[in-house]
């Protein structure tokens, strides 16, 4: 069907609600199976879309000059790039890794209305040939590509394509040293080995000046990371297909195959039922129509004051635009809030220093996508019955559109929390008692990036305050071990993890998830402010108290001033206020980031995977808005060097009082694995606030209404006496 990628295009293993596995001819062996990703991407296929979905892209047009780019757009784009002299036959048309909006300028959005003339619609495209990786802008509607800059050996490369990631594959499974060491171990390659590609980080000569790759496998199971051939790595040069080496040391360890791990729901509701897992189905009903309203071009939604523009990306995995707020007390109008949030990007670096685990040390936004690896959310369980949906357009490699549907979900949420409220003791002879519902606004967007599924939720509620929420959920990496019990483990070895069942070791890990947030509190003219609280002792005689805690605020004059460590001991607020825009009181219209449970990364700074995720090192910077700086790290994130990043970026010093300025935050979590985690891991999550500060008159959600009986329907009478 026309705008699906070709078979070619697909990889080898699709996620949906099953595992689809794809056979590798391999010589005389029926099939050594293979696992086209780490972290599973898909461009396509038969998860992508229908053909009355395809259809409905296919005449869709943009509305908004935010609108990610259309089935037709991307069509048009490749035509363009075919007709570039470099890529014009004979010459090869190179793969494309990265085709994808390239906003018009902040000024030209900004004086936007509805009903003008859209800016010109323009293209970023990052593409790989011949060991040159190529950046090209392109303007839509002149057919010109407005500049080809070409890297020839960069620091940096893009993120693998699914043909990449096919190919390297293949070399390795069908090279003799691992069909060996597969039937060491006792299994029969016709039985199904899983073999996949995994980023190589970049540690020095072996990465140098070539695209890497590394290949490990599995024993065939639903629940495959569950059953590593430990040991076995195999480094694979992508543009040549040629095996660099074959790694082995993992010989004598067996491979686990532990019974319980299929964690399908088919094989699960065949064993026995237990009172704490057997909850009867619940969904929350909202009476009338839903309260929001989503525009022409299906990606400006209105809320409850709120106006927010939202759409699916295939690095950032979805990115939050233009959200500002219609003040109740200033007539109506609307003031900015946010121009643009984003994940920007997601390390997660394991802490086993062996042969077979150290360079697992990924980024999967810029080495995998989150966008790329976000799959449709299943209704009713991803997303509540209220949700809509929003579909994705990306391009395959060779250019061609496809439609990934559902990806992200927006919906009205009320969990039986309280928005605000208030009793007052009858002692002071007021009958009041006052409450309010909360009820907030999500978007919604879960990319399963191999093992680690990650839910990014942007919340949206009545009092102007906006949360952003990462939830892991999957399953862990975990490294096979001859261990059963820990009586047997040597007191001076290391495990670097916990023993989660028999031969299974679950390896410690973080995960530090940055992102962008580029503050424009009414106006893009914005200061960084670190409200620091102090102890302050009382002058002799002045109280009976001995101390108190003062308020000190100090604005950040350069990048340098901003950086924050975050410490307990040591406790701030951090504002972005517009000094141009005072309250009648006098105090700057502001909002404030608050941070949630966070964690800091402990590697040295001088570590190699530390120094590309040098991002890390604080978890607050503020950097001048650029439009090249988006990407933590760097926009050439595949085997980086740690030369292009934000931590670089920001050693410029630049000034950033009453500018137009980034924000930048990253949330952390330390993860040391525990048997709860096996086989399946529950849901964690943090979250970070951006809430405003000074910037209404009034709290806005005094004017929200309580809930009546008669404002909702009752659907039954159910005795719940035990």
């Amino acid at each position: 069907m026309e705008g699906f990628p070709s078979p070619k295009h697909l990889l080898l293993l699709l996620f949906t609600t099953t595992l689809l596995l794809v056979s590798l001819s391999l010589r005389s062996f029926p099939t050594i199976r293979s696992l086209s990703s780490r972290r599973l991407s898909l461009r396509g296929g038969s998860t992508g879309t229908d053909g009355a979905g395809e259809t409905m892209h296919v005449h869709k047009d943009p509305y908004h000059p935010l609108d990610p780019l259309t089935y037709n757009e991307i069509k048009a784009i490749r035509s363009i790039l075919a007709s570039h002299p470099d890529f014009a036959s004979p010459n090869t048309f190179p793969s494309i890794h990265s085709l994808s909006l390239l906003e018009p300028e902040k000024a030209v959005v900004l004086g936007w209305r509805p009903g003008d003339t859209l800016p010109p619609r323009r293209a970023l495209v990052v593409a790989y040939s011949a060991n040159h990786t190529h950046v090209l802008p392109v303007d839509i509607a002149s057919r010109r590509v407005l500049r080809h800059v070409v890297r020839a050996r960069p620091a940096g490369y893009p993120s693998l394509t699914p043909e990449d990631m096919e190919r390297a594959t293949k070399a390795a499974a069908a090279h003799p040293d691992v069909i060996n060491a597969i039937l060491y171990r006792g299994l029969n390659p016709s039985s199904g080995v899983i073999c996949g590609p995994l980023a190589s980080g970049w540690y020095g000569p072996e990465e140098e000046n070539r695209r890497v790759i590394k290949v490990q496998c599995y024993a065939k199971s639903p629940n495959f990371y569950m059953s590593p051939v430990e040991g076995l790595t195999v480094t694979v040069d992508v543009d040549t297909d040629g095996v660099i080496r074959v790694s082995d040391q993992g010989l004598g360890i067996p491979v686990p195959r532990n019974r319980d791990t299929d964690y399908r729901y088919e094989s699960q509701r065949r064993m026995p039922t237990t009172e704490a897992v057997a909850v009867n189905p619940m969904s929350m009903e909202q009476a009338g129509r839903p309260s929001m309203r989503v525009g022409a071009g299906g990606h400006m939604v209105r809320w409850a004051g709120w106006e927010v523009h939202i759409r699916p990306d295939a690095r950032a995995g979805m990115v939050v635009s233009r959200a500002r707020f219609r003040d109740p007390e200033g007539g109506g109008a609307w003031r900015d809030v946010m121009y643009k949030g984003m994940v920007s990007e997601l390390f997660v670096p394991y802490m086993d220093p062996g042969e077979g685990w150290y360079f697992k040390t990924y980024m999967d936004a810029g080495e995998y996508g989150m966008g790329t690896n976000a799959f449709p959310l299943l209704r009713l369980n991803d997303c509540p019955r209220n949700a809509i949906y929003m579909d994705a357009v990306f391009a395959a490699a060779d250019g061609t559109p496809f439609v990934r549907p559902d990806v992200v979900c927006v919906f009205e949420r009320y969990e039986g929390d309280v928005a605000w409220r208030h009793t007052e003791n009858p002692l002071f002879g007021y009958d009041i008692r006052e409450a309010r519902p909360k009820v907030t606004l999500v978007a919604r967007m879960v990319a399963s990036v191999g093992n680690y599924d990650y839910t990014v939720d942007w919340e949206f509620q009545m009092d102007g305050l906006i949360r952003a929420k990462v939830s892991l959920s999957g399953m862990l990496m975990v490294k096979a071990t001859p261990y059963g019990n820990l009586s047997q483990v040597p007191a001076a070895e290391d495990l670097y993890g916990t023993l989660v069942a028999d031969n299974i070791v679950g390896v410690v890990h973080d995960h530090f998830i940055t992102f962008y947030l580029d503050m424009d509190v009414d106006g893009p003219s914005n200061s960084f402010v670190k409200v620091h609280m102090e102890t302050q002792e009382t002058a002799p005689g002045e109280s009976p108290r001995k101390s108190y805690m003062k308020v000190v605020r100090e604005v950040a004059r350069t990048e340098e001033d901003a950086k924050v460590k975050l410490k307990l001991y040591d406790p701030s607020e951090f504002h972005v206020v517009n000094p141009s825009r005072l309250s009648k009181l006098g105090n700057p219209s502001g909002y404030k980031l608050v941070p949630g449970a966070t964690a800091a990364s402990l590697l040295d700074l001088d570590d190699p995977p530390q120094k590309r995720a040098a991002f890390t090192e604080n978890q607050i910077w503020v950097t001048p808005y650029n439009r090249s700086e988006e990407w933590a790290g760097g926009l050439l994130a595949y085997q980086s060097h740690g030369d292009d990043n934000l931590a670089v970026w920001s050693q410029r010093d630049r000034k950033i009082e009453n500018e137009d300025i980034v924000l930048w935050y990253t949330m952390g979590f330390h993860h040391v694995p525990c048997q709860e985690d096996y086989p399946i891991m529950p849901t964690v999550f943090s979250t970070f606030d951006l809430k405003p500060v000074n910037f209404f008159r009034i709290n806005p959600i005094i004017r929200a209404a309580p809930y009546t009986e008669e404002d909702l329907p009752v659907c039954s009478g159910v005795d719940a006496t035990l």
